[in-house]
């Protein structure tokens, strides 16, 4: 019997070879994971250490850092007067984040239902890409978006009812940013459901709505549920649409028609102001960036429980 044409034409290794070669690419890929772990613990010593710097200050209270509502860190002009309470931060970035939420949760959903059950091939080919787009344009660009499109148009709606820089705006932009995620990681779960749930749905009467309701969705309700923190992470971490978008003004309101300085937001106009290393106020970019990085490692953990909670497993 002849030999088959792969086996003819490929060369094979010796066994110590192979062993060896093995050992190798183990070794590398093992290096690259404590590579990132490294690099993690390094960025999360950096916060810690430089972050104490600020709490460990003269001029700060960690009781009031954590009730205050007045921040003045770089608008005080003597360090004595300046008041470093988080919530005016912490409700610009919850603002511009739920806004941005109400934005992009229910289209993003909507939009991946649409296409995992009831669009055409041909439809689908033309949203998919779409969606690409939106995800691929830089988040400059949706700022100055929202500085010259969505705030004029909120303002001429609402008879000038907004501020020119205000939370809404910069929502609807970081809406607007985070609906591919949304939609690609939504479709992504409920893709994963097997057709024999739909089918069995279709046996029993259901219309396409009602299995793509009551039993495709709940099937894929963990993978939807991650789409959704994912998408929330990414709202409260965006800088560039809410330097841009949001304004610099520190405000302690739930109104969401005024300027709303996010933490991003602060850290960045931080690093541009003119304040020296070694300042309270230059650490004080750390006592928030730790902050922000507490919330959304508490989302990640939120994230895996509730994913673990309703995981769906399937023969």
């Amino acid at each position: 019997m002849s030999q088959p044409a792969a086996l003819r034409n490929r060369r094979f290794r010796s066994t110590s070879t192979a062993v060896y070669s093995e050992r190798f690419v183990v070794m590398m890929l093992a290096s690259c994971a404590t590579i990132t772990v490294l690099i993690t613990a390094g960025i999360i010593y950096m916060l810690i250490t430089e972050s104490w710097h600020f709490f460990t200050s003269d001029y700060v209270n960690f009781k009031q850092f954590l009730t205050g509502s007045e921040w003045s860190a770089l608008q005080a002009k003597d360090i004595k007067d300046a008041e470093f309470g988080i919530w005016p931060l912490l409700s610009g970035t919850l603002r511009v984040t739920m806004i941005a939420m109400l934005i992009s949760l229910p289209l993003g959903l909507i939009t991946a239902i649409y296409l995992s059950e009831f669009a055409s091939r041909r439809i689908r080919g033309i949203l998919k890409p779409t969606l690409e787009v939106i995800a691929g344009i830089p988040t400059v660009v949706l700022g100055y978006f929202a500085v010259l499109v969505i705030s004029p148009s909120l303002q001429w709606v609402s008879s000038g009812g907004f501020d020119t820089f205000n939370a809404t705006s910069a929502g609807i932009a970081v809406g607007i940013l985070c609906l591919p995620m949304v939609c690609s990681l939504s479709e992504d779960a409920l893709h994963a459901v097997p057709n024999a749930l739909r089918e069995g749905a279709y046996g029993l009467g259901c219309t396409p709505f009602e299995t793509s309701i009551k039993v495709v969705v709940p099937a894929a309700l963990s993978g939807i549920i991650s789409a959704f923190l994912l998408a929330f992470s990414r709202a409260i971490g965006e800088t560039m649409v809410v330097a841009l978008a949001a304004g610099t003004r520190a405000t302690a309101t739930l109104d969401p028609r005024e300027q709303s300085q996010t933490m991003t937001g602060f850290i960045v106009e931080m690093i541009k102001s003119e304040n020296e290393f070694g300042t309270v106020q230059y650490y004080s970019l750390y006592g928030v960036a730790i902050t922000l990085f507490v919330i959304t490692f508490g989302m990640t953990l939120l994230g895996q429980l509730i994913r673990r909670r309703y995981r769906e497993s399937y023969e």
